[in-house]
C-alpha cells in the first residue's frame, strides 16, 4: 500500500510523526499489507533550522519531495502547490493521499489527488468554526467534501459531516495530537531546557501566541490584545511571547514594541521547537492564544486557556471549562483571566491510540478492497 503524505505546516509535522510511528509498528505485522509512506513537504512553513529540528525531534522520515511554496497570496501559494503536487502524484501514483488539518497544503493536496482520482484520506476531518472569513474554514470544508476516508477527532466533527451529507467513510478515532501530547510530554520534561534559559518558575508565567491574520493585520485588535498582556505581565509572573514573523512585523508597524520590550515583564523569543513549546504549555499558569492546536494542547496538559478569537472549532474545550473565548477586547480578556470555571475531563480525544486506530482502519479497508495484494 503506497501512501503519499502531504505536509506543509508545523502542526502537521506533529500529526505525521504519530501516524508514521503507527505505520512503522504495523508494517508487515501479522500478515498485514506492507505500507510504503513517502512524505511530500510543500514548504508552506519552512525555516531551515526550525524545520530540521522538528523532523529530528519527532523522528519523522525526511521528505521524499520538497517544494518551495511558502510565499505569496493564498491563491498564488495554492496554485504553486497544485502544480508541484500534481506532477509528483502523476509520476508516482500512490494508492491514497493523506492530508492533515486545514492549511493551504491540505486543500492543494486534496484537490490535486481528487482530480487524479486518487483517494483522499483526511486526518482531523469534520471541524467547523462556522466562520467563512477564515481561510482555514474554507480549506476544511472543501477538503472534507473531496475525501474518501475521513478521520474525526470528536463526535461533534462526525455530526458536522453528517449535517453536510457526508456519512460514508467517516470514523471517530480520537485526536492524534493527544497521542503526541502523551508521548512527547514525557520527553519534554527530560530534555527541554527552556525554563532555565528564560529563568522561568513553573506556574509563574503566562504563555501567549498570536499569529492569525485576523488579529495581526488589524491594528485595533492587536493593540487591544497587547494592552491586556501589559496589564497582566509582571516581573514575578511574566508573559512569554514567541513571535511569529508576521506578528513581529505588525507590532513594529503599529508601534507596539516599546511597551513589551521595556522592563522584565515580557520574554520575547523566536518560535521554539516542539519540546520547548510542550514544556512551556505544561508549566504556564495560563495560555493565551489564537492557535487552534494550542487550545487542545492546553487541555491535554490541563492548563487553563484564553482563546483570542470570537469562535473556535474545538468546542469541547470550551464546554468542559478549560478554554474561554475572549475575542480581542482588553476588558474581555482580563475578565476571562479572573473568571473561575468548573473544569472537567472529557474523553472525546481518545486514549492516546488515535494514530494506531487510523492506520488499522486504513489497512483493513485496503485488505478488504485489494484481497489479492496481501
Amino acid at each position: 500500500m503506497k501512501i503519499t503524505t502531504i505536509v506543509g505546516a508545523r502542526p502537521q509535522f506533529i500529526k505525521a510523526a504519530m501516524i508514521g510511528r503507527a505505520i512503522a509498528q504495523r508494517h508487515g505485522q501479522n500478515g498485514s499489507a506492507a505500507i510504503e509512506e513517502r512524505i511530500l513537504h510543500t514548504g508552506q512553513h519552512y525555516d531551515a533550522n526550525m524545520n530540521d529540528v522538528f523532523f529530528s525531534q519527532l523522528g519523522i522520515a525526511q521528505p521524499a519531495w520538497q517544494l518551495q511554496c511558502g510565499q505569496g497570496s493564498h491563491a498564488v501559494m495554492t496554485a504553486q502547490m497544485l502544480t508541484g503536487i500534481e506532477e509528483i502524484l502523476l509520476a508516482n501514483r500512490p494508492d491514497c493521499v493523506l492530508v492533515y488539518g486545514d492549511t493551504n497544503s491540505t486543500l492543494a493536496g486534496a484537490l490535486a489527488a481528487a482530480k487524479l482520482h486518487i483517494p483522499v484520506v483526511h486526518v482531523e476531518a469534520g471541524l467547523r468554526s462556522f466562520n467563512r472569513q477564515m481561510p482555514e474554514e474554507i480549506n476544511r470544508v472543501l477538503t472534507d467534501h473531496m475525501s474518501a476516508v475521513l478521520f474525526c477527532p470528536t463526535s461533534a466533527a462526525v455530526d458536522n459531516l453528517r449535517r453536510e451529507g457526508i456519512c460514508e467513510g467517516v470514523f471517530h478515532v480520537g485526536d492524534v495530537m493527544y497521542d503526541a501530547a502523551l508521548t512527547f510530554g514525557r520527553i519534554a520534561r527530560q530534555r527541554a531546557t527552556i525554563l532555565d534559559s528564560l529563568q522561568l518558575t513553573p506556574g509563574k508565567f503566562y504563555l501567549c501566541t498570536i499569529h492569525r491574520a485576523e488579529n495581526t493585520d488589524d491594528a485595533e485588535r492587536l493593540t487591544s490584545i497587547i494592552r491586556a498582556l501589559t496589564a497582566i505581565a509582571t516581573a514575578d509572573c511574566p508573559v512569554v511571547l514567541p513571535l511569529h514573523p508576521r506578528t513581529r512585523a505588525r507590532l513594529e508597524q503599529y508601534n507596539l514594541m516599546p511597551p513589551i520590550t521595556s522592563g522584565t515583564s515580557f520574554r520575547l523569543i523566536e518560535p521554539v521547537d516542539y519540546l520547548d513549546m510542550t514544556l512551556l504549555e505544561k508549566e504556564a499558569v495560563t495560555i493565551l492564544t489564537d492557535s487552534g492546536g494550542m487550545q487542545k494542547e492546553a487541555y491535554f496538559h490541563r492548563t487553563p486557556c484564553i482563546t483570542l478569537r470570537d469562535e473556535t472549532e474545538w468546542i469541547e474545550t470550551v464546554a468542559c471549562g478549560w478554554n474561554q473565548l475572549a475575542g480581542y477586547r482588553t476588558d474581555n480578556i482580563l475578565r476571562c483571566l479572573h473568571t473561575p470555571t468548573q473544569k472537567i475531563d472529557i474523553q472525546e480525544y481518545g486514549k492516546g491510540d488515535a494514530a494506531m486506530k487510523t492506520v488499522d482502519i486504513l489497512l483493513k479497508k485496503w485488505k478488504d478492497e485489494h484481497p489479492d495484494s496481501v
